[in-house]
């Protein structure tokens, strides 16, 4: 069995798979107009790229839009043409993450080693993490004191919570796979565990991670299609 990561089409997941929508956080939110020439575009990646350094360096609070405008280069006006707060620019970061993570694709194909198609979809998401350390670090800041970005978050938990839930029931259905495993308090832990790893990551090495994806990855194993 391999778990793949996103790219592949033409495949139905198994009628026993639950597959939900992930949260919209910039819905309602109204954005300025989604630029459409190249050059302002190239403008946003670059005030979007600026944000994320600034969160992961300063973390929300300490991060000002005139520091995030002057990261990009680019004038302070041009950041209001593209977002109407910090807020909003958090918000797009975090949106951005979520739909990388929506785009992996969970499901078993026959053939391979476990191990490695575990190890192998653990380090394609969180791959996809990493990249969005700086607004992780800053969303969770911000959502100590902003009790809309705090239930937004216990949308995003439910959300990774339930994708978690969705490969341990596929893994459930392999041949030999152990049964009776509280899928969704495995999911819940293997969750909170996920998320506390990506909060640290600013600070360990990359040995470090491995490890811990490798512990991950032997922790499923084991609970899912272990011996018994």
């Amino acid at each position: 069995m391999v778990l793949r990561g996103s790219g592949s089409r033409g495949h139905r997941p198994p009628a026993t798979a639950r597959v939900t929508r992930r949260p919209r956080l910039l819905r309602g939110e109204k954005l300025p107009p989604q630029p459409r020439q190249e050059r302002s575009l190239e403008r946003r990646r670059r005030l979007m790229a600026a944000g994320l350094i600034l969160f992961g360096k300063k973390g929300y609070g300490a991060a000002s839009v005139d520091e995030i405008a002057a990261r990009a280069k680019l004038p302070v006006g041009t950041f209001y043409q593209h977002f109407r707060s910090k807020r909003q620019l958090l918000l797009a970061l975090m949106d951005e993450l979520l739909e990388h993570l929506s785009r992996l694709d969970l499901r078993p194909q026959p053939g391979g080693d476990p191990r490695a198609g575990l190890r192998a979809l653990l380090a394609g998401a969180f791959s996809a993490d990493l990249r969005y350390l700086g607004a992780y670090r800053a969303w969770e800041e911000a959502a100590l004191s902003d009790s809309g970005l705090a239930r937004q978050q216990q949308k995003i938990h439910a959300w990774t919570t339930g994708r978690v839930a969705n490969v341990l029931r596929l893994l459930g259905q392999l041949p030999g796979a152990r049964t009776g495993v509280d899928i969704p308090g495995l999911a819940r832990v293997l969750d909170s565990m996920f998320w506390s790893l990506l909060a640290q990551a600013l600070q360990l090495p990359k040995s470090e991670i491995d490890q811990w994806l490798d512990a991950a990855t032997h922790l499923i194993y084991h609970a899912m299609l272990g011996e018994r």
